[in-house]
């Protein structure tokens, strides 16, 4: 029996809650990836489309289609989806990141008066964020939060819906004002992640449409900060 087979038999029996799937191990309660000594496959969710549409645009019937619709692959939602913590955050329950509640704060360091800012203002926005300061009363301090990565923002998105794409709280309905976030625009939202095919460009969000591309690093776009995911 080769080794791998061997470490893999005395897991399994030593620890009934793991399960194997192929050559591969895995926790079935692993969520963040800093399980010690333990590797598992990232989980990708689902996207929350469940309607298809033929080559012309027109709903039909999902059934044997392959689309998204139809399949549904991915990590299914949890109900809610989003938990608003009371202290100016929200918890994703998807991911474990922790989000700004106001997704549209005119008091980050350096914004303008749409709560927009160039690249690197919107870095050290960010990371300035502490408590007392957007509606926070968390205890955070500054260094606590961040600008999130493209793939962080762009797990927000909910492809069943647009002007934003972004479900309530619950995750079965369309987002509406303080359900669970407040102000959220249907603009375009910096990331953190430096576009390098021209690197004084960054890929941005854009909550009008999921639609995912790069600006030049001077325009001045929505800040959205997150905490938690390292």
């Amino acid at each position: 029996m080769r080794l791998w087979a061997v470490v893999v038999a005395i897991v399994v029996v030593a620890f009934p809650g793991l399960a194997r799937s192929g050559d591969i191990v895995f926790d079935d309660a692993f969520e963040s990836g800093d399980t010690p000594g333990w590797w598992a496959p990232a989980r990708v969710g689902e996207t929350g489309q469940k309607t298809c549409y033929n080559q012309a645009g027109t709903i039909i019937d999902c059934a044997g289609t392959g689309q998204d619709g139809d399949i549904q692959p991915g990590v299914a939602w949890p109900n809610p989806r989003f938990v608003d913590n009371n202290d100016g955050t929200v918890t994703d329950m998807l991911t474990g990141l922790i989000w700004l509640k106001d997704a549209c704060c005119v008091d980050l360091e350096g914004t303008d008066t749409s709560c927009r800012a160039s690249w690197t203002t919107a870095l050290t926005a960010s990371a300035a964020l502490e408590n007392g300061t957007c509606g926070l009363s968390d205890g955070s301090g500054a260094g606590d939060w961040r600008l999130p990565s493209v793939n962080e923002l762009y797990s927000l998105i909910d492809f069943r819906y647009r002007f934003p794409p972004l479900s309530d709280a619950a995750g079965t309905g369309h987002w509406s004002e303080g359900d669970a976030f407040e102000r959220v625009v249907s603009g375009s939202y910096w990331s953190s992640a430096t576009f390098m095919y021209a690197p004084s460009a960054a890929w941005r969000v854009i909550f009008e449409d999921a639609f995912v591309t790069f600006a030049d690093k001077n325009a001045t776009l929505f800040v959205w900060p997150v905490r938690g995911g390292r």
